[in-house]
C-alpha cells in the first residue's frame, strides 16, 4: 500500500512537471507565432503595396503608349524618342518606404503641337511627364521597364539614397567650322553698262546709224575688262545698204602713273568678209593733277598716244570697197587753271587703198560760271584724193575754224543741257564758206545710278564733195550709263 502510494506520488510528482514545462512551451510557442503572423502580415502588405504601385506605373505607361501608338510608329522607323516627363504628383509615405502614387489622377493624352511648340522643337517635339519632383526620359513607342523593388534594400528605407534616373545626353551641337567675317571679294564685279547712239543723215541721201553697248568689269586687282558689240547700219545713194556686228573685247590697267587701254575684236557684216579691228591707247600725266577741296581739277597736263585699225566707217560705200585704214598720234590735254583748258589732237592714217592722211584738232576753251567761250582749229589732208573710187571724203586740204559761246546748266535736279553755238569758215580747195554748227545736248538723271544723254547738233561742214551745192547733216546722239 506504502509503495503503491509511493510510485502514485512519483508518478504525480512527474505529470505535474511534465504538465508545467509543456504549459511553457504553449506560452512560448503562443508568443512566437503571434510574432511571426504579425512580421508576415507587414511584409505581405508592404509587398502589395509596392505591387500596387508598380501596376499604376504600368497602366500609366500604357496609357501614354496607346495614345501615342500612331505617333510611335513613325517615331520608331526615323530612330527619334520623346522625353517624357509625367506631371504633378505627390509623395506618400507607408511604412517607412517612400510610395509615388497620383494624388488627383489624370487622363494623359498627347495633345497636337501648337505653332510656336513645332517652332520651338525643331524637328523634335517632346511631351513631358512628371512624378514630383522626378523626371523620366520614357521613349514613346515602348512601355516602362519598371525597376525592380526589392524590400530590403536600403533606398527604401533612405529616399535620399536612391539613384536618380539616368536621362540621355542631349546631343552636342557641332559647331561650324569658323568662317571668316572679311567678305570675299569676286574675281569680277559689273561695273557699268553704257549704250551709245548715233544717227547721222544729210541731205544727200546718206545715212549712218550706230548702237554700240559696252559692258565693263572691274577686277578684283583694280584692273577693267570690257565687251563691246553692236548693230550698225550704213545707206547711202547707188549702194546696196550694209549691216554691221562688232565684236570687241578690251582691257584696261595701270602702271604707276601709266594708264593702258587695249581692246581686239571682229566686224561682221551681212553681205562683206568679217574684218579684224583693234585699238590701243597709253596716257600718261606729265605734270600732277591737282584737285580742289571740292573735287575740281585746277592744273593737269595729260599725253597720249593712240593706235587704231579697222574698217573705216565713213558710209556705206567706202564698206562695200572694203576700205580699212591704220591710226595713230598723241593727244594732248592741259588744264591751265580752274577755267581755261587746251585740247590738242593729232592723227596720222594709211589706208590699204595706198592713201595717206594728216588731221589735227585743237580747242582752247575758257569759262565764265555757266557760260564758255572756245576757240576751235581743225585741219585735215590727204595724199590722194580717191573719193570717187573708194568712197571716202579725202581733200588735199581742208580747214576749218570756228569760235563758240556754250551756256551749260541744271534745269531740274534731275535735269541738265548744254546749248552751244558754233561760227567760223571753212576752205575746200582754196574756196572758203560759212561754217556754222549749232549743238544741244541734256542730261536727264533717272537714278542715282543711271544717267541718259540726248543730243542733236546741225552742221553746214562739209562731209563730202558737194560741187556747188550746199551741204548740211543732222546728228541725233545719245548715250544710256548704267552703273552697279
Amino acid at each position: 500500500m506504502a509503495g503503491s502510494f509511493r510510485r502514485y506520488l512519483f508518478v504525480r510528482q512527474y505529470s505535474l512537471y511534465t504538465e508545467l514545462i509543456l504549459g511553457c512551451l504553449q506560452i512560448q510557442l503562443g508568443v512566437i507565432c503571434s510574432v511571426g503572423i504579425l512580421t508576415l502580415s507587414e511584409a505581405k502588405l508592404q509587398a502589395a503595396q509596392a505591387h500596387q504601385t508598380w501596376k499604376s506605373l504600368s497602366g500609366l505607361t500604357e496609357r501614354v503608349t496607346i495614345v501615342n501608338s500612331s505617333l510611335a510608329e513613325q517615331y520608331s522607323e526615323l530612330g527619334i524618342h520623346r522625353e517624357v516627363r509625367v506631371a504633378d504628383w505627390a509623395d506618400n509615405t507607408i511604412s517607412s518606404i517612400q510610395e509615388i502614387a497620383p494624388t488627383s489622377p489624370r487622363t494623359l493624352t498627347q495633345k497636337p503641337a501648337s505653332k510656336s511648340d513645332r517652332t520651338r522643337a525643331s524637328g523634335f517635339a517632346k511631351s513631358e511627364l512628371n512624378f514630383g519632383h522626378l523626371q523620366f526620359s520614357i521613349p514613346l513607342p515602348y512601355q516602362l521597364e519598371p525597376t525592380p523593388i526589392l524590400i530590403a534594400a536600403p533606398e527604401n528605407f533612405n529616399p535620399s539614397l536612391r539613384l536618380p534616373p539616368v536621362l540621355p545626353e542631349p546631343p552636342q551641337n557641332s559647331s561650324p567650322p569658323p568662317t571668316s567675317t572679311k567678305p570675299e571679294t569676286p574675281d569680277a564685279i559689273l561695273e557699268s553698262i553704257d549704250t551709245d547712239y548715233r544717227y547721222d543723215t544729210d541731205n544727200f541721201g546718206q545715212t549712218n546709224f550706230f548702237l554700240e553697248p559696252t559692258v565693263k568689269f572691274r577686277l578684283s586687282n583694280g584692273n577693267r575688262i570690257f565687251f563691246k558689240t553692236g548693230f550698225n547700219f550704213f545707206k547711202q545713194r547707188g549702194v546696196e545698204s550694209i549691216t554691221n556686228f562688232p565684236l570687241q573685247v578690251g582691257w584696261q590697267g595701270k602702271i604707276g602713273q601709266v594708264t593702258l587701254q587695249t581692246a581686239a575684236g571682229v566686224d561682221v557684216f551681212n553681205r562683206l568678209p568679217t574684218a579684224i579691228n583693234l585699238n590701243a591707247k597709253v596716257e600718261a600725266p606729265i605734270s600732277l593733277p591737282r584737285v580742289s577741296s571740292s573735287g575740281r581739277l585746277l592744273s593737269a597736263v595729260i599725253l597720249s598716244g593712240n593706235l587704231e585699225q579697222g574698217p573705216y566707217k565713213s558710209n556705206a560705200r567706202t564698206l562695200d570697197n572694203q576700205i580699212t585704214a591704220w591710226r595713230f598720234g598723241p593727244d594732248l590735254y592741259w588744264q591751265i587753271d580752274r577755267n581755261t583748258s587746251l585740247f590738242s589732237s593729232l592723227r596720222l592714217g594709211s589706208y590699204n587703198d595706198g592713201n595717206s592722211e594728216v588731221q589735227s584738232f585743237s580747242r582752247l576753251e575758257r569759262k565764265f560760271g555757266q557760260f564758255s567761250l572756245a576757240a576751235n582749229l581743225f585741219t585735215w589732208s590727204y595724199d590722194h584724193d580717191l573719193e570717187r573710187t573708194s568712197g571716202y571724203f579725202s581733200p588735199p586740204d581742208f580747214l576749218v575754224y570756228n569760235g563758240e559761246v556754250a551756256w551749260e546748266g541744271d534745269i531740274t535736279n534731275f535735269l541738265r543741257c548744254r546749248l552751244a553755238a558754233n561760227l567760223g569758215r571753212q576752205r575746200l580747195k582754196g574756196e572758203f564758206d560759212n561754217a556754222n554748227t549749232y549743238q544741244t545736248r541734256c542730261t536727264v538723271k533717272v537714278s542715282p545710278n543711271i544717267e541718259l544723254d540726248l543730243g542733236y547738233s546741225f552742221s553746214n561742214v562739209r562731209n563730202q564733195e558737194t560741187g556747188g551745192s550746199a551741204y548740211s547733216g543732222n546728228s541725233l546722239t545719245g548715250q544710256l550709263r548704267v552703273k552697279f
